[in-house]
């Protein structure tokens, strides 16, 4: 199995452990919890892993169902209660009745959920959902114990008046004996009172189990009676009159009587719940079970675990974005983010030999290897990327950290080449091997050879994972030997500081004598030691160093490369939305003309119809006639006059554009028609039919001819007095705002704005806009929505937050 005996403990997994346990909720889960182990067996692994899962998705989807309070633990009374006339105190019973609803809510909550979603806790669960109720394992056999504790015992664990009939008759019993004594004694305390045998600041009190009144003790014998204690000062003595003497005694014997009925009540109940011990026993145990999952459910969710693919009969490790889930947590406290790992271990790419400078992140690419594969075979979901793979290993080796025993006699080099010697002896094809600093504690050039000898005995064994080296014939090993390959921890050779990211496929150089420049080493020093360590070394760590210089510099353009692609091609995007825009435009806006110009037909037609028949019906009376027809003259004038094309003009109402009447043709500068008080300029592109093709400064859109007015070429304007152009689009990313403020305006500046400011947001591709509008009655917020809702380019309209607006502001958001 696993090597050393402290593997889960240098890995870390212990901690994790503590973890999981603060997570549960009660001693069951914990029990669970310290049971945790790595397991060689892959259908118990993946039913571990699968429970998680589904108990993950499970919170996630019905957390608020879930009953997640209360887990007590019962079992300590379940032996007892196997004993024939053993019987729980009221004590004992108090913890129940919440206990067991609670195990019962769960068991049912459970036996709710589709069994086909959540196979593997349905499987765990089956046994409860038996039917019957004769059925030792129906949970439902546990209602009327339920019942009758609440029957017996209120919500503060006290036994009820109404527990039985006999209790209540006695409690009644006493209470009005107990009330007769009590104003049989006031009045003797208040005779004291007056006569001065006892201070004013005394009252009735209890002594022996017997109401009492208090005396000085020299007047004990002024009211007849039994002392039964006195002070400690022995200046009063604390009297039960004579005549109160029968009450007392009855009032002990009702207590007698109503604890007698007690014990019987309880022996009741214990006799009840006797039968279902070995059920119960096994519920609790099971509650136990999915407290220990729920509570590994939970951790998961912390640290954004996941359910990998996992292969049973194939070792190996595919995993994108690694995280060591420790080391992300403590690096979260103080602001900072763990560099995910992407790690590759496959058939003929099986152990990799990690280089790099110190503190560069090898060590901890190690752990995360090592805990990672730990925790998935100990049943927890795992920090990696969705879309990762997780071989099976049937072991985990580990040499990591200073290993010397001064009993044994055995130095740091010594106990690595015993947990070599180990290493040789049991690897196997199912093994997983982790080695920090391979080869080093003694003489470099002796531990690399023998680290050389060890790792290419290790290859041939077929074994997995991964080791830490400074040493470079390891790096050569392996680029020549099969099963091997080189990894290293990338360093940013400008800042000459760690990055903390994983390279796989080539060395990684120390960068010793750049760290020793960075850190101040004299010069003298540094070039001392090139000239001493020889020209084929230094070479090689020049060019591993140009190598990495010349890699992050291509990263870099590559990633401007991409930068600027992403950008053509949201620039495409927008064009082709507004495009289809204002095509959209032009359509409705040619079918509201059409519309018009019928409906004002129709008028006309009507108007005519009307007027000849009033002709006819007048006889032809000329005066009539002439009326008639000047009604209809003034219809004319004043109802189509809108209808009649307008003569073309030479000289336009805006200055420095002339107009022009002859035909537009390709290259023509045209304006479009009703564009506003800053007309829009175009060029003719190209036509097609009834349609033009025109350049809008950096866009091209396509309109109907009849919507644009030729105008006399901008350069041959003479008496120009402001400069053509198009559309500006940084002009208007500038001055564009995220929020539209149309409060007081009326419905139909409303619908001139809002086309306006949409027609903006399309033109630059904002993703979501806020349109503020205010509450009052609604009604500018109804016009807006309704006009909104034509936009096909508008994916989502909603409220702002009630903290920030609720019903006032109306976020828009785009597709």
């Amino acid at each position: 199995m696993n090597y050393p005996v402290n593997l889960a403990e240098k890995l870390g997994f212990n901690q994790v452990k503590e973890e999981i346990k603060q997570l549960c909720l009660s001693p069951m889960g914990l029990e669970y919890a310290d049971k945790m182990r790595f397991s060689d067996r892959f259908p118990l692994v993946k039913q571990w892993v699968e429970q998680v899962d589904e108990m993950s998705r499970i919170l996630g989807e019905h957390g608020g169902e879930f009953p997640q309070t209360d887990y007590y633990d019962l079992r300590s009374y379940l032996s007892p209660l196997q004993l024939e006339g053993h019987y729980l105190s009221a004590d004992e019973w108090r913890d129940w009745q919440r206990a067991l609803t609670v195990l019962y809510e769960t068991i049912r909550f459970f036996a709710a959920i589709d069994s086909a979603e959540y196979p593997e806790i349905h499987k765990i669960t089956q046994h409860f959902l038996a039917k019957g109720a004769e059925s030792e394992g129906d949970f439902r056999q546990i209602i009327p114990i339920i019942q009758d504790l609440d029957r017996v015992f209120d919500v503060n664990g006290q036994i009820k008046e109404t527990a039985s009939p006999a209790l209540g008759d006695l409690r009644r019993k006493r209470i009005a004996e107990e009330q007769g004594l009590r104003k049989k004694l006031d009045s003797y305390l208040s005779q004291a009172y007056k006569e001065g045998w006892v201070s004013k600041d005394f009252s009735l009190t209890l002594r022996n189990g017997r109401m009492v009144i208090p005396l000085a003790a020299e007047h004990k014998r002024k009211i007849k009676g039994f002392v039964q204690d006195e002070s400690d000062t022995g200046k009063t003595v604390f009297l039960e009159p004579a005549d109160a003497l029968a009450m007392n005694n009855e009032i002990k014997s009702l207590e007698s009587a109503e604890r007698r009925e007690i014990i019987q009540i309880l022996s009741k109940l214990s006799d009840r719940i006797r039968p279902l011990t070995p059920f119960l026993a096994h519920a609790f145990s099971w509650l136990g079970l999915i407290d220990f999952i729920r509570a590994k459910a939970l951790w998961g969710s912390a640290h954004k675990a996941i359910k990998p693919t996992f292969i049973q009969d194939k070792p190996m490790v595919n995993w994108t974005d690694a995280r060591h889930p420790l080391l992300e947590k403590s690096l979260e406290k103080i602001g900072k983010k763990i560099k995910p790992l992407t790690i590759r271990l496959e058939d003929d790419r099986r152990i990799m030999v990690v280089s790099g400078p110190n503190a560069g992140g090898k060590s901890v690419t190690l752990s995360t290897v090592g805990l990672l594969q730990f925790l998935f075979q100990s049943g927890c979901l795992v920090p990696l990327a969705e879309g990762s793979t997780m071989g099976f290993f049937s072991q985990l080796f580990l040499d990591m950290g200073d290993e010397q025993n001064l009993e044994n006699e055995l130095s740091t080099y010594s106990s690595h080449l015993s947990n070599m010697r180990h290493f040789l002896q049991h690897v196997n094809e199912k093994t997983l091997i982790l080695v920090d600093e391979f080869g080093t504690g003694t003489e470099p050039s002796l531990g690399g050879a023998i680290a050389e000898s060890i790792l290419e005995k290790l290859a041939d064994k077929g074994c997995y994972g991964a080791i830490n080296t400074h040493f470079g014939n390891l790096k050569s090993l392996a680029d020549r030997q099969k099963g091997l390959f080189n990894a290293a921890m990338r360093y940013d050779t400008e800042h000459l500081e760690p990055q903390f990211i994983l390279d796989m496929g080539k060395p990684g150089s120390s960068f010793a004598f750049e760290i020793a420049q960075k850190i101040g080493l004299p010069k003298a020093i540094i070039e001392n030691a090139r000239k001493k360590l020889g020209k084929k070394q230094v070479d090689f760590d020049k060019l591993l160093l140009e190598t990495e210089t010349e890699k992050q510099i291509w990263e870099s353009k590559n990633a401007s490369l991409a930068l600027a692609n992403e950008q053509a091609l949201s620039i495409k995007e927008n064009y082709e939305r507004l495009k289809n825009h204002v095509q959209e435009e032009q359509k409705a806006m040619l079918n509201a003309a059409k519309a018009e110009a019928k409906k004002i037909i129709q008028e006309a037609n009507q108007r005519i119809e009307q007027t000849i028949r009033q002709i006819r019906e007048k006889e032809a009376d000329k005066e009539k006639t002439k009326e008639l027809r000047a009604d209809l003259a003034d219809f004319v004038q004043k109802e189509l006059k809108t209808v009649a094309p307008a003569p073309a003009k030479v000289v336009s109402e805006t200055p420095g554009i002339v107009y022009a009447n002859s035909p537009i043709a390709v290259g023509d500068w045209v304006v479009i028609k009703g564009s506003g008080d800053e007309p829009t300029l175009g060029q003719i592109m190209e036509l097609k039919g009834k349609d033009a093709v025109i350049s809008l400064g950096a866009i091209r859109s396509t309109i109907k001819l009849n919507r644009l007015q030729k105008i006399v070429a901008p350069k041959q304007q003479k008496k120009s007095t402001a400069p053509l152009r198009g559309i500006d689009i940084n002009d208007r990313m500038a001055q564009f705002q995220l929020k539209l403020d149309i409060r007081g305006k009326r419905g139909e500046e409303v619908y001139v704005f809002l086309d306006q400011y949409i027609n903006d947001c399309l033109l630059l591709g904002v993703p979501e806009v806020q349109i503020l509008h205010g509450k009052g009655d609604g009604i500018l917020r109804t016009l807006i929505r309704e006009q909104l809702k034509r936009y096909r380019e508008i994916k989502n309209i909603t409220d702002e937050h009630a903290d920030r607006g609720g019903a006032g502001i109306t976020i828009v958001t785009f597709k």
